[in-house]
This record gives structure tokens, sequence and C-alpha cells, in this order.
């Protein structure tokens, strides 16, 4: 009986032994799990259910042969003749990131670019979705997609960018082939990094060392909390370990214009910019945009701007010249509010000025003033019906009855070809007019 009593109590003893191993063992191991668990990976967890892959289809017209498409230009041109033309199918692929739940997302415009069908991959989804093209503004690289597809979608909510922290950690999420997820890491080396994207455009972009793979365009940049702060664009491809990304309050300024208007409309200070002298540059250690001119019942005007004001920054972005000026100024829409910094004389000053959309006729009278000619509608395109004395367009012998048919090499049949050139070129000079007089055309930069 004893014995027996013993051997129980040994039996529950070594129970309660391996009990007490398990759960250290659970402990420690928890313990591992809770420590690899890092901010990173909480970050990564909460967002990339809204991360997806963006293929798109194009139709191209070209050679049939087999030959074609090796990059021999001149090979390709010279026999390009001898077979016969077809159309065919491209692809694409690209990143994007659903912002609400109805299906709403934000891409890069030269990720749908000429696209003729666009598909949409979910992480947690094998077949693709098709998606529409609702907005876009290539000016600023920002698309808006909307999966055609009813349903519920997880998402990533737009956060802030405007309290960016030199050398925060940065996450960038992409879903370049539709396979998985792309995730890298990195700091932010500058929040608010002006780079020349075109010969007449610059724009402002977050700068990081997150390695951003060219099929990650269009994914997004999130903060260690799993915020979504940029849409990431670009690397620099000549150099190593530098990728750009929109910053998110900047989508934000466009995102109800793109999906309401298909584009983003031009908003109106009414200031005619003009550059400031090396010597102020000296001075103040910065640029800054000279206001030459300020139009009548403008935004400007009923926010007592003067002339010889010096605006030294928007929204906390300093200026540089008149054309980083035009372009920050594309960022924003009609009925936003501008953060001026200017310099009145000696005196450093704050303002706010409210956007107005571009008034009726004034592409028009800025065409007039800038370059010196007036339009209209004609039978075989827009004919030049009045030519200032002493203008520009006079200088170099425009007259009355000729027909513009380009402005940078984009024709202008219409008034409306003529207002969307114009418009997406405000303030930029100078400029490449087609003018045809007779049988011949003529290429005149103005002014």
């Amino acid at each position: 009986m004893r014995f027996k009593l013993l051997e129980n109590m040994v039996h529950r003893g070594g129970y309660r032994l391996l009990l007490g191993l398990f759960i250290c063992l659970l402990t420690l191991t928890t313990a591992e799990s809770a420590q690899r668990r890092t901010a990173v990976v909480e970050a990564v967890a909460k967002t990339r259910d809204a991360v997806v892959n963006i293929r798109t289809e194009q139709i191209v017209r070209g050679p049939s042969s087999p030959f074609f498409g090796f990059g021999d230009s001149l090979f390709e041109q010279f026999f390009s003749e001898m077979f016969p033309h077809r159309s065919y199918k491209t692809q694409s692929l690209g990143s994007g990131v659903i912002i609400n739940a109805k299906g709403y997302l934000l891409t890069n415009a030269h990720v749908i670019n000429k696209a003729s069908r666009i598909f949409v991959a979910l992480p947690d989804r094998r077949k693709e979705l098709e998606a529409t093209l609702i907005g876009k503004d290539s000016r600023i690289d920002l698309a808006v997609l909307k999966i055609k597809e009813p349903g519920n979608y997880p998402y990533l909510e737009p956060g802030r960018s405007d309290d960016l922290l030199l050398g925060e950690s940065v996450i960038a999420i992409g879903n370049p082939l539709g396979l998985g997820h792309s995730i890298t890491t990195g700091i932010i080396s500058s929040t608010q990094r002006r780079i020349q994207v075109a010969e007449t455009y610059s724009s402002v972009f977050i700068q990081t060392d997150t390695l951003i793979n060219p099929g990650n365009s269009g994914g997004p940049l999130i903060n260690i909390n799993g915020e979504l702060i940029g849409i990431n664009t670009a690397i620099a491809r000549q150099a190593q370990g530098i990728g750009f990304s929109i910053p998110i309050d900047t989508a934000k300024r466009v995102l109800n214009d793109l999906i309401e208007h298909g584009r983003v409309r031009r908003a109106f200070l009414g200031v005619v910019p003009g550059e400031v002298g090396d010597s102020f540059i000296r001075a103040q250690g910065e640029g800054g945009v000279l206001i030459e001119e300020i139009l009548p019942d403008s935004p400007a005007k009923k926010a007592a701007l003067q002339v010889a004001d010096v605006i030294l920054a928007i929204d906390g972005v300093p200026l540089s010249s008149a054309e980083h000026f035009y372009s920050l100024l594309q960022t924003y829409t009609p009925d936003d509010r501008l953060q001026l910094t200017l310099l009145r004389g000696r005196q450093e000053l704050e303002t706010s000025v409210a956007l107005s959309a571009l008034p009726d006729g004034y592409l028009m009278a800025y065409t007039r003033r800038t370059f010196g000619f007036s339009l209209r509608p004609g039978r075989s395109g827009l004919v030049v019906t009045k030519v200032e004395a002493g203008s520009p367009a006079d200088q170099v012998g425009i007259r009355p009855g000729d027909l513009l048919a380009k402005i940078d090499r984009n024709e202008v049949a219409r008034l409306s070809d003529f207002e969307e050139v114009m418009e997406d070129r405000l303030g930029r000079v100078p400029l490449e007019f087609t003018v045809v007089r007779g049988n011949r055309a003529y290429l005149i930069e103005l002014p």
C-alpha cells in the first residue's frame, strides 16, 4: 500500500515536472516571438492587405514580323514597309494602394498610361479584378482607379506628410509581379526634395534611402505606425539607394478633383511672378518669387498682396523660381487655401489666400498679354485675329490670318485643345508655336 502511494506521488511529480517544462518552453517561445514582432512587422501586417498589383494591357500597332522588337531602330525603320502591320497587346506592371472600402485606389499615372484595360490583383485572391480609370494627372504622376466588382475591400486611409521627421524610419511596400509583397525599409533623408521632372516642370518629393523597384511604383510609403505618408514613384537611376515618393498631402489635395472631374483643375492666384536678383539671394541665403503684377478681382488682390512682395514659401515649401512657383501651384485646386510666407520690404509676413478657378477668358487674355496675339476658331483651325503692336508676336512677323497649328508640338485644332495645352503650360516661357501661312509652316519661339 505504501509502495503504491509512493508510485502515484512519483507519477504526479513527473507530470508536474513535464507540465512545468512545457509552460517554461511556451513562455520562452512567446517571449522570443514578441521580441521578433517589431514595429516594422506590426506596420506591414496592418497595411499589406491594401497593397495590390496592377497589370495593364495596351493595344499597339506595328509590324507583325518576328524580327521586330529587338531595339535596332534603323533595321526596323528600313524594313517596316515590307511587313504587314497589325494590332497586338503589350503589358506593364506596377503597384497601387486601396484607400477606401469601395475599392478606390491610388497609383502613379505612368503605371496606367495608355492602358486599354486595367487589372488589379489583391493579395488574398487568385483571380484578377478589372478596374476603371477614374482620373489622372501626369504632371503630378497620380491616378485614381476603382475596382469594378462591388465589395468591402481592405484599405489604407491616407495619413499626413506635413509632420515628417528627418531620419525617421519608413517602409515601402509593393506588389510588382502579383506573386506577393516586396517590402523594403529605410529612413527619410529629405521631407521636401525638389526635383526637376521635365524641362519646364519640377515637383516636391519625400526622399528616402528605401529601395524602390520599378514594379513598386504606385505602392504606399508608410511610417512605423503603418500610416500612409506617400506614394512611391521613382528611383534615382544615377545614384544608389535614393528613392522618391509623392507626399500624401499632395495626393489628398487633388484627390476629390481626380474623382469628381477626372483631372486636376487649375487653381488661380492672380499674380504674375518674376525672378529675384542674385544680390537678393545672396542677402537672404535663399530664393523667392517677386510679384511683378497683381490681376484685378483675383484672390491675390483680395488677400492684399502687393507688387514687389517676394513670396518666400508656399505652405512651408521654399520657392526658388517662377517655374517652381507654377509647378507647386499645380498641386492645388480651386477653393484650397495657401499659407504664404512673404517678404515686404524688410518685414517677413504670413498670410492666407483662398484660391479660385481660372476666370473665363483668362487663358486668351494671358496669351495676348504674354505673346501678343489673339485667336478665334476658323474652318481650317485657329486663326490669328489680332497682333499687338510691339509684342513678341509682332516682332517675329506673325500676322492676322495666320493659322496656329501646334503649341510645343501639341496639335491645337480647336479652342478646347488650345486651352488644355495653355493651361498645362501656364506661366512657362518660352513656348514653341507652329504657325501656318499659305502652304508653309514656321516654328516660332515666343517670347
